[in-house]
């Protein structure tokens, strides 16, 4: 067997460079450019600076950021695995409508939501009717700016990333292991507590480490409900404060823990495997009848009005009000076109940017590769307004300056920002992809004489082609509904639709909102299409 050569440094083995690994250094490098800002710019602080930092700020800010990832993972848990579990193991009426209205809610920024059940739980609003209807009209309503109405709000926004990673890896789970259990007497629930679970665990742990990462960088939902994590006192210390060097010490602090996670995480599922041998014998669906098909229904029907119908009745009722008194003109669909441009070059570049990344932590399981993957996330667990400040630095370099000066305030300069702030959705959706690729297929491809680029091309791709599809979906969505960034970095005069939805939300115009959020919502059903389309529901 043909090993490659390695040089050791200390007690880490690191492989010598070839062709995947500097292609994955570059991709890191490019995404730990924010990186750099911060600790840069944490590298000003003194002693008295940071110890005043942390008693005033930090545990506060640690308890409430953690508790708030903590909840919304077990609420993305729940609704994402029995979702998923629903419409794989079950043929019931509508289960093609469940699955396109489970997915949908991606489509649905944060933000949007957190406006919007404001709204509807509002004494005179939709809920609040309802709420008061059946507890009296002396009970007040729910109120969302607390640990747990943000929690609901993320919850419904993210849960969809669990939803779709488990439901594409149990449409690839083998039958024969469940019969193997059914035969030594399992029953059901422990075929699923003992064989499906422990199988699925890449793709629950990739969609979990997706959603604490958006809860740890998110700005919109928590800005909307005034819950103070670190990214909202991130902004704060940068746009009231125009206090750079504290907010990059709060981030330091934020990549610290988010990257503590990752590791973690990695750990516990980096020796397992987690594709079945045998043939595969396509799974025949079992018919839901009686109760079971009621209790489907209904909670399905509860997840899917709670994260999408209710959101979107909102907005086509607003819209059309906004339509109805003139309010929505041409530059409206300029700012679609700017999102719709924005989204669709980010989500081919990052994952081109994410295959090798990918790739090499697949193949090498080194620890090399596993920096590559851990620094490749830097983008996520930074805010994005940290993200676009980075990017600023950098084009303002000397070198940049002197070599393309026409870079700041550019389009280039925004992609470029987006790129990095979701290129962990691309790495993450191909690299559980990968992990379920057999080696003995790449094996064969590479003894019947296809040298490296080939096999990548013949096999290795179109192998984990859906999860290149399902990454390009996912990026394309996120950087639509990208908020933070694009205010910072866009080009003067380009503004998209999430700015446009933030400007008229924020002056409390929300029949101006209205339409920009349904456009986002409508903009994505393309993107949904081509994701779902080559596979059976």
């Amino acid at each position: 067997m043909n090993s490659q050569p390695s040089a050791t440094v200390g007690r880490v083995n690191l492989p010598r460079p070839n062709f995947l690994a500097l292609s994955a250094l570059l991709v890191v490098l490019m995404a730990a450019i924010p990186l750099l800002f911060v600790i840069h710019s944490s590298g000003q602080l003194g002693s008295e600076q940071w110890a005043r930092l942390w008693s005033a700020r930090v545990v506060s800010l640690l308890f409430n950021t953690l508790s708030l990832a903590v909840l919304v993972a077990i609420g993305c848990f729940v609704l994402g695995v029995s979702c998923a579990w629903f419409v794989t193991r079950r043929d019931f009426p509508g289960r093609t409508l469940a699955v396109w209205l489970l997915v949908l809610p991606l489509t649905i920024p944060t933000y949007v939501f957190a406006h919007i059940y404001t709204e509807l739980l509002k004494h005179d609003g939709w809920l609040g009717s309802v709420w008061h209807g059946i507890f009296g009209a002396d009970t007040p309503t729910p109120d969302l700016s607390n640990v747990w109405g943000c929690a609901f709000i993320l919850a419904l926004a993210g849960f969809s990333y669990v939803f779709l990673l488990v439901r594409g890896a149990l449409q690839q789970s083998t039958l024969a292991m469940d019969e193997a259990a059914r035969i030594h007497g399992a029953a059901p629930w422990q075929v699923f507590l003992r064989v499906n679970l422990p199988m699925l665990r890449p793709a629950i742990a990739a969609g979990l480490a997706v959603v604490t990462l958006h809860v740890l960088s998110d700005f919109g939902a928590v800005s909307m409900l005034r819950y103070q994590t670190f990214t909202l006192s991130i902004y704060s210390q940068m746009s009231s404060r125009f206090d750079y060097q504290g907010a990059a010490g709060l981030s330091l602090i934020l990549v610290s823990l988010s990257l503590s996670f990752l590791l973690i995480e990695r750990f516990f599922r980096q020796r397992q495997r987690y594709y079945a041998t045998g043939y595969r014998r396509e799974r025949a669906l079992k018919v839901a009848r009686g109760w079971e098909r009621w209790v489907i229904w209904s909670w399905l029907g509860l997840v899917t009005v709670l994260a999408f119908v209710l959101p979107v009745s909102w907005m086509i009722v607003w819209s059309w009000e906004a339509w109805r008194l003139g309010d929505i003109g041409n530059e409206f669909w300029g700012y679609a076109f700017n999102s719709g441009l924005v989204s669709f070059i980010a989500a081919t570049l990052a994952v081109i940017l994410a295959l090798p990344v990918g790739l090499y932590h697949t193949k090498r399981q080194n620890f090399l590769s596993h920096s590559f993957v851990q620094l490749s996330n830097v983008g996520f667990v930074l805010p994005g307004p940290v993200v676009a400040l980075g990017i600023i630095v950098f084009v303002l370099s000397g070198f940049m300056q002197q070599s393309m000066p026409w870079l700041y305030g550019s389009f280039a300069a925004l992609v470029m920002a987006v790129v990095i702030r979701f290129l962990p959705l691309a790495v993450q959706s191909q690299e559980a992809a990968m992990q379920q690729l057999k080696p003995s297929i790449e094996q064969a491809g590479r003894v019947l004489g296809a040298g490296p680029l080939e096999n990548l091309w013949r096999v290795t791709i179109p192998m984990i082609r859906g999860g290149m599809i399902s990454a390009w979906v996912l990026v394309f969505i996120d950087v639509l509904k990208e908020l933070p960034a694009t205010l910072i970095l866009r080009p003067i005069g380009f503004d998209t639709l999430p700015v446009r939805i933030w400007i008229e939300a924020s002056e409390e115009m929300l029949k101006l909102a209205a339409p920009a959020a349904l456009v986002l919502v409508v903009g994505t059903f393309p993107a949904i299409w081509v994701m779902m389309r080559g596979e059976k529901t």
